[in-house]
């Protein structure tokens, strides 16, 4: 375990903010309402921030560094923030990647240590903060050469300079994580999607290498895009009959209980010792004040098993 990873895990909190509803995931959001979700954030005791590039072509990083900025300087200090690196922007007419109405900036994967370099710089810029606390490798799923070559070098000075606290790998998948942690120091893995009531699979090596190595877990992607919260998405798609009727399921289960399923859902990752964090996405500040709620709802340990079970 590094000193930087030592210190990670209790900065963060229990919940932190996702971003990339503020950079407008699949609907835009107003100025206005992205100020009220991260006020409704910080105003409920959640200090870490997650954001990158790639959500909204840099929108969120803006809007994030904002509200930081115009903080006290003695509360913006107890902000912990994390940032991506592997897309860069570059001027032009981009695709919407799931952010309709900013097409002005073209996605460029870049894992190398000049991309690296230049996209902390921009962040640095697009946020106006002069540090990241966090700096996670987003998405190198076919990248693994240069993101493990090159990106993770590059990021290992940095933190040995003090330039930036600590370095993961954010992905929607456990097995790449497992052997960056496996073949790396990292301090974090951001893991989205692979530790939910729906799906497990990081339970199966990445959570017990986390675990057994002093790495920090991030779960992201809780609800698997709105399933487990009253949507009909799954993974970024229509969900299939047989995930629908998983989500029954475990619905019965939970009301059984007496439990909305969203408040399993939300506390689910926290029962593995690995998880340090779990994000929440939010639109609005009656969806922060929402899910914060359902996260303190009061859960027996028998629908834990029930969902063991029905999962």
């Amino acid at each position: 375990m590094t000193a930087s990873a030592a210190g990670l895990a209790g900065r963060l909190g229990r919940y932190g903010l996702g971003t990339a509803p503020l950079g407008g995931l699949f609907a835009p959001v107003s100025e206005d309402e992205a100020e009220q979700v991260l006020a409704a954030a910080w105003q409920a005791g959640i200090r870490y921030f997650d954001t990158a590039p790639h959500y909204g072509s840099g929108l969120a990083e803006e809007r994030l560094g904002r509200f930081l900025r115009a903080l006290p300087r003695d509360a913006a200090a107890e902000a912990v923030v994390s940032t991506k690196v592997g897309r860069l922007l570059v001027p032009g007419q981009g695709e919407e990647e799931g952010f309709p109405g900013r097409t002005g900036f073209v996605r460029v994967r870049d894992y190398s240590r000049e991309g690296v370099l230049r996209s902390l710089d921009d962040s640095l810029t697009r946020t106006g903060l002069d540090h990241f606390d966090l700096v996670f490798i987003h998405d190198p799923d076919d990248h693994w050469e240069q993101a493990a070559g090159q990106a993770f070098p590059a990021l290992a000075e940095l933190r040995d300079q003090g330039v930036i606290g600590a370095i993961g790998a954010g992905m929607n998948q456990a097995e790449m994580l497992t052997r960056f942690v496996r073949e790396t120091d990292l301090d974090a893995v951001l893991v989205a999607g692979r530790y939910t009531l729906l799906d497990r699979s990081a339970a199966e090596q990445l959570l017990p290498e986390c675990e057994r190595r002093g790495v920090a877990v991030v779960a992201g992607g809780v609800f698997n895009s709105g399933i487990l919260a009253g949507g009909v998405t799954y993974d970024y798609d229509a969900a299939p009959p047989e995930v629908l009727e998983r989500v029954r399921e475990l619905g019965r289960a939970c009301a059984a209980h007496g439990v909305p399923l969203p408040a399993a859902a939300l506390r689910f990752p926290h029962r593995h010792p690995a998880v340090a964090n779990v994000l929440i996405g939010a639109r609005s500040a009656e969806e922060i004040r929402e899910d914060l709620a359902l996260a303190a709802a009061d859960i027996p340990d028998a629908l834990w098993e029930d969902l063991n079970h029905a999962g």
